[in-house]
């Protein structure tokens, strides 16, 4: 199949960025995994954390817990007050692919994030692997989140693409279906090796 691509759209956290609560609250509960699902899966939930990633106050998000668990409010405001520490660091498998991709001068290259505004300049200053996009969309900032399709819009047509001539990185399948809707080719990653795979199947040139 012939493709025209000229623009690679990447995903950070899970596909860039390694990022897990799991890695402050380890610690706190002194490697009890059982305590650590249990609290990352009843308190501090990846549905709560989501909203922030759409323009909710991380004070706001905070509060609204501790009203409703105060019992467990010590270990609530860790989530925001340890965030960095939640950062393990780049993926430095897909960075090299990145650097393949902006080294070739072949492709347009943009980030697309679900990232709370108010913690997504931690990153800025600490990833310079991010200085190699054209632009960063923000989520936080742009108060709607990937899966809806406001966003990919807001992609479009902000940066004037062509959803055919893009590919759509993400860790996240509903996200990646979400693109393809709007005829973005999507890959949904599970490994670098594995992207590196996908994209030579679309013709991209990695040297």
């Amino acid at each position: 199949m012939k493709y025209n691509i000229n623009t690679i759209v990447f995903d950070l956290g899970g596909v860039l960025v390694d990022w897990n609560p799991e890695y402050v609250y380890r610690k706190v509960f002194e490697d009890d995994q059982e305590k650590v699902d249990w609290f990352l899966n009843n308190i501090c939930t990846s549905e709560w954390n989501i909203e922030q990633d759409a323009g909710r106050t991380l004070n706001e998000a905070t509060e609204l817990l501790v009203n409703k668990y105060p019992e467990y409010e010590t270990w609530i405001r860790i989530y925001y007050d340890r965030w960095e520490d939640m950062l393990a660091g780049v993926i430095r498998e897909t960075e090299e692919i990145l650097n393949q991709l902006k080294k070739s001068n072949a492709y347009r290259l943009i980030a697309l994030t679900n990232w709370s505004a108010e913690t997504f300049p931690i990153a800025l200053k600490r990833f310079s692997f991010l200085k190699q996009f054209e632009g960063i969309i923000v989520s936080g900032t742009e108060k709607t989140r990937k899966p809806f399709p406001e966003i990919y819009q807001t992609l479009i047509e902000r940066y004037h693409l062509t959803p055919e001539n893009c590919i759509f990185i993400d860790d996240n399948l509903e996200n990646v279906i979400a693109a393809e809707k709007l005829n973005i080719n999507g890959i949904h990653f599970k490994s670098a090796e594995q992207l590196k795979k996908e994209l030579i199947n679309y013709n991209i040139d990695l040297k």
